[in-house]
């Protein structure tokens, strides 16, 4: 079967909607005015179709391919630019709060695009040249980019960087090893050590088998390794060269499209090398999985495992390492491992991106109903100023919050998620319910619709760790524990 590209509302930036842009819109022809949306949806369908996504356009400008195949493209760069310039001067207008402008918000450069994160404006404000956007080719040299201030390596747990390890650290590493060479690791007890945090040393092994990839016992781990890896290069050999047929046309140029979206303030993903990796282990997933076919934003999804799998090979930042230092081989294991956990991990949540994605559906609805229980207040404020859940929550369970958090925080709550049962589906719930109660101060200060959305498309967590990751986690884990059993507390 033949696999299908579903259009995503959120998954890769916030909308542009009519309520922020009117002034901008109601002068333009009709050709190139953005579809108005109204009040309330009458379907999810209606909703996403209705959603123009006009952050993105302009990525593809290119790239070869008829653009009569996707309702994204009904504006221009330039109009998304403008229109987005037009957004932060009326934000800028109506907010009497100048010390929130200038943490949420930066200036739109001329010659760059609209910044799409808290994370990504404030890093690009910490370089000239970080928005500039490399396309995808094949014989692109490595591209020169500035090193990126990021906070801490985005491997590390910690945002402090890298200090002495503690007694109570070394403690727990040896531990880890101790699990992890007996000749059957307990499974269970591994959790129970994981979830309060992998140390960095040990977590490729430890996530290969907690995904499942790996087996427990340990005679079986290497030649478990060197057939899956060589099972997944026959997919390559079988099935890659099918990306030039028609019928997988649509499939191969969103992905082509996509990969140089993934992290790119971060020059590790803007290299030809790694890009090409990207690319053959989302292509033999789709073509694989034709239920649901490539979806924007599972190409997020590889990015936590690929950085774990290198840096056991790599010491130094990985975020600056050139890939092309790495033997064939290392890199062959790097990229089977990666697509081999990310298949487990989408097995447990491919009905997020399903036709009409009805597992992200349900979860919008059940964190809705949850925040309701939690949280009176925040609801009510979001049904006053007429904010729906999905306008935000949508991209919170489609990309597993990778989108509002840094990478290096990603990477310390999957090894969270992967010690805890259905914890990409069933626990991501109360961590999304934990995030945004988080910030609850904020969204009641914001008296208007605009302002909630800019906070709730922009939260600031540029600088978060493991300390905030590890009590969001907690909150969470007592938002789990008091409403998960008791369906009395989770409904009204």
């Amino acid at each position: 079967l033949p696999c299908s590209i579903q259009p995503v509302y959120g998954a890769q930036h916030p909308p542009l909607d009519p309520r922020l842009t009117k002034n901008f819109i109601k002068d333009r022809s009709k050709t190139n005015a953005l579809p108005l949306k109204s009040k309330k949806a009458s379907s999810f369908h209606e909703f996403a179709r209705n959603t123009s996504d006009a952050w993105d356009i302009g990525d593809d400008e290119d790239e070869d391919f008829s653009s009569s195949s996707s309702s994204l493209q009904t504006l221009n760069s330039k109009v998304a630019k403008a229109t987005a310039v037009q957004v932060l001067e009326n934000h800028s207008k109506l907010r009497a709060k100048p010390e929130r402008a200038q943490s949420t918000l930066s200036e739109v450069p001329t010659n760059c695009k609209v910044i799409k994160s808290s994370s990504e404006a404030q890093l690009s404000r910490a370089s000239e040249e970080a928005c500039v956007r490399t396309p995808l080719q094949k014989q692109q040299s490595l591209p020169l980019r500035p090193v990126i201030p990021l906070v801490a390596r985005i491997s590390d747990q910690n945002a402090s960087g890298a200090p002495p390890m503690t007694v109570r650290e070394k403690t727990r590493l040896e531990k880890f090893r101790q699990l992890l060479s007996s000749h059957n690791t307990d499974l269970d007890e591994l959790r129970k050590c994981s979830w309060p945090g992998v140390p960095r040393e040990v977590r490729p092994v430890t996530w290969r088998l907690l995904s499942g990839y790996l087996p427990a016992n340990t005679e079986r781990r290497k030649l478990t390794l060197q057939r899956k890896r060589e099972e997944y290069f026959g997919f390559i050999q079988q099935y890659y060269d099918s990306r030039n047929e028609e019928h997988h046309q649509d499939t191969y140029r969103q992905i082509h499209i996509d990969i140089p979206r993934t992290n790119p303030l971060i020059p590790l993903f803007q290299q030809p090398l790694v890009q090409e990796i990207f690319e053959r282990i989302l292509f033999i997933w789709a073509i694989r999985h034709p239920a649901s076919g490539y979806v924007q934003g599972i190409n997020d999804l590889v990015t936590p495992f690929f950085v774990v799998f290198l840096s056991e090979y790599v010491e130094e930042d990985v975020e600056n390492f050139d890939v092309t230092n790495l033997s064939q081989d290392v890199l062959r294991s790097i990229e089977a491992d990666s697509f081999w956990c990310m298949s487990k991990l989408l097995d447990g949540i491919q009905d997020n991106y399903t036709f009409a994605q009805p597992g992200i559906q349900k979860k919008v609805k059940a964190l809705e109903e949850l925040v309701s229980r939690i949280d009176e207040q925040v609801h009510n404020h979001f049904r006053r100023y007429e904010v729906e859940y999905l306008q935000f929550a949508f991209r919170w369970m489609n990309n597993l919050l990778m989108r509002e958090l840094p990478l290096r925080c990603t990477i310390r709550l999957w090894d969270t998620y992967q010690s805890e049962p259905e914890g990409f589906s069933h626990f991501h719930l109360y961590v999304c319910a934990a995030f945004l109660i988080k910030w609850r101060k904020e969204i009641l200060d914001e008296e208007d619709f605009q302002g909630l959305l800019m906070l709730l498309q922009n939260l600031p967590t540029i600088h978060w760790g493991n300390e905030e990751i590890g009590l969001l986690l907690a909150e969470a884990y007592r938002l789990k524990y008091m409403f998960a059993d008791a369906p009395n507390h989770y409904r009204r």
